[in-house]
């Protein structure tokens, strides 16, 4: 189809391909009703054979060519059956196309300038022509330019005008140019760029086409509309090597090397831990996520995708740089590590003898903080993890219970009270049954089997817990399912109480984090951990392998959009959707995670990431390893 100025436009079905068109143009209801493979004409093709005998090989072949033509050929199938041509886009079946060509170009760049345009979130087709030419042609035209330059200045010299700036620009850059031609330090090639855009619709190519020319335009690009062309263009941006549009810009060597499109993230740096290879170009990756602007990471793997066995790697790398590292634990997978490396390995069930009271204080004054209000905040939501949904009467009224329970310790806004002991769940249960009302009264039946029931003594007793070992395991496995959540909320309060008393390098690893995020509360308050982690120099890193829990809530997002490091590990193709839509990802990368081996994954570094396949040496690959076969061998051994 082509539209000329389009006015009008005729579609044409097309059974072959694209610029092989028919002699004779056929409507759609014509090739409907003829055969595909011409069968209807083999007789008559046969009967000349027979008639014509014997011919000569030049008729036996043209007879072969005409016999073909009725036949189904590779091209004919995968051929489109739609092509219409604007004079603004072309479209294909259903999809849309428009064509770019650069007519201006920035005069000074740096290496990977391109990048921008390579890495853009949509995808896109590039191509790149360049042509060498002819150093001894160019220099003729060189000196032939200069001298009209030069010629120029003299006259507006002489008449006393201002030189312009430009003219002066251009012999200055010409100049220099000539001088390493002459000398053989460059050669001059000419250079065509042009992009393709893809879209579903016109709505959406529109869309997309003034995105890339903001971004074109933010590199100083001038990109024009192939208008007219839109055909050439197309076939130009094909991988077929050839150059229809012919929109050619002059360059060399240098220049030309900065355009070099085959660059990758590097992520080697002078410090950091090794977490693996950059699949790309084969370079190490090693990093401090310490340096960038937080130290926070997500981990997102189906089961069995390495999330767990990546994560040992790291902790066992961070301790050798002096830092400190508490793992919240649901499933016993790093009780080895803990042994091997002379860490604490804290079995917190019913039977443990660890206990840690919620109510703790952290006893740090800052300035302009009011602990025991952020204390009484955060059991608000411990609380409501407890008892479920509170009205906001009963909202109120445990917020005036708490403030009470503190009271009667002697335990008020005064920093100088909040140094003695505090009190417990217990204390809280007494405070709500003295106060004879009906709501109060409900609230202490929520609390009951906490303080008398069947979970008494697990939450209500004084903590007698002492973080001092660099690694500290809290193993949550015992525990029941409808408790975890209570338990892993206790424990990174207790965690962030102790953080802040004393600022030192740290890693909080939160295992399985969808129970947080079942909880809006218990949520808020991971989130609330995030953003505020990096004042007391601490990195959290969250892991799930439920994606949809985590992303469909709000807090999950910020999670995501505080975490300057993030891994993504194979995906399952149910969640590989909505990853692409929060992480921008394109379809190349989409068919990378679904692919991906044991091990392997997108590794996002601030503005920079890359494929990486995460390795061990054979001891850390013992202790990191938690593959059932792997496990059961070590067992016979």
């Amino acid at each position: 189809m082509i539209s000329l100025f389009g006015k009008k436009k005729q579609t044409i079905q097309q059974p072959a391909a694209i610029g092989q068109p028919s002699s004779t143009p056929t409507t759609q209801t014509q090739l409907q009703q003829q055969p595909v493979g011409q069968a209807a004409q083999r007789p008559a093709i046969q009967q000349v054979v027979r008639q014509q005998a014997p011919i000569s090989q030049t008729q036996m072949y043209q007879t072969k060519q005409k016999f073909a033509k009725g036949l189904t050929s590779i091209r004919d199938i995968i051929a489109p059956s739609l092509v219409e041509v604007d004079f603004d886009n072309i479209r294909i079946n259903n999809n849309y196309y428009r064509t770019l060509f650069v007519a201006g170009y920035p005069r000074y760049v740096n290496a990977n300038w391109l990048h921008p345009l390579l890495s853009f979130d949509k995808s896109l087709f590039s191509s790149m022509y360049i042509y060498p030419t002819e150093s001894k042609v160019i220099l003729e035209d060189l000196k032939r330019k200069i001298a009209e330059m030069e010629a120029t200045i003299q006259v507006d010299m002489k008449r006393g005008k201002v030189i312009d700036p430009s003219v002066q620009v251009a012999l200055d850059d010409a100049l220099a140019l000539q001088s390493q031609l002459a000398k053989g330090a460059e050669r001059f090639y000419q250079f065509s760029l042009y992009i393709s855009i893809p879209a579903d619709s016109i709505e959406e190519l529109n869309r997309i086409s003034k995105e890339v020319e903001s971004t074109l335009g933010s590199l100083l690009i001038v990109p024009k509309h192939a208008t007219l062309s839109q055909e050439d263009g197309f076939k130009s941006t094909l991988p077929l090597g050839f150059d229809k549009l012919d929109v050619t810009r002059n360059m060399d060597t240098t220049s030309l090397a900065t355009t070099f499109p085959f660059t990758t993230a590097s992520l080697t740096a002078n410090s950091g831990i090794l977490y693996g290879i950059n699949e790309h170009d084969g370079s190490l990756v090693i990093f401090d996520r310490f340096v960038l602007e937080n130290a926070n990471s997500v981990i997102f793997g189906k089961s069995g995708s390495g999330k767990s066995f990546m994560v040992k790697l790291e902790v066992m790398r961070t301790l050798m740089f002096g830092a400190e590292v508490f793992v919240i634990d649901p499933e016993g997978e790093y009780r080895d590590i803990t042994r091997v490396l002379g860490g604490d390995h804290i079995n917190f069930s019913f039977n443990s003898p660890v206990k840690i009271n919620p109510f703790d204080l952290s006893g740090i004054i800052e300035e302009g903080e009011n602990e025991l209000g952020l204390k009484i905040l955060s059991l608000h939501g411990l609380m409501r993890v407890i008892m479920g949904d509170l009205t906001p009467g009963e909202d109120a009224l445990l917020d005036r219970a708490l403030v009470l329970t503190y009271k009667q310790k002697g335990i008020t806004p005064d920093p100088d009270s909040q140094k003695r002991e505090p009190p417990l769940i217990e204390d809280l249960y007494k405070v709500l049954m003295g106060m004879e009302e009906e709501n109060a009264i409900r609230l202490a039946e929520r609390l009951e089997k906490f303080v008398k029931g069947s979970l008494a003594g697990i939450f209500n007793q004084k903590s007698n817990l002492s973080l001092k070992n660099p690694l500290t395991v809290f193993d949550i496995k015992e525990l029941e399912a409808e408790l975890r959540p209570v338990a892993i909320f206790i424990i990174l309060d207790f965690i962030w109480t102790k953080i802040k008393r004393d600022v030192k390098k740290r890693l909080m690893i939160v295992d399985e984090a969808w129970y947080l995020m079942k909880h809006p509360d218990s949520a808020t308050f991971l989130y609330g951990i995030a953003k505020r982690a990096r004042k007391y120099y601490l990195g959290v890193t969250t892991i799930t392998q439920d994606v949809e829990d985590f992303l469909s809530t709000d807090h999950g997002k910020a999670i995501i959009t505080n975490s300057s490091l993030q891994i993504l590990l194979k995906q399952s193709p149910a969640a590989i959707d909505k990853l692409a839509e929060v992480f921008y990802l394109s379809s190349g990368e989409k068919h990378f995670l679904l692919s991906a081996g044991v091990g392997e994954g997108l590794f996002f570094a601030g503005a920079s990431h890359a494929a990486v396949q995460f390795i061990a040496s054979q001891q850390e690959y013992q202790l990191a390893t938690s593959k059932p076969s792997d496990v059961v061998t070590e067992n016979k051994v």
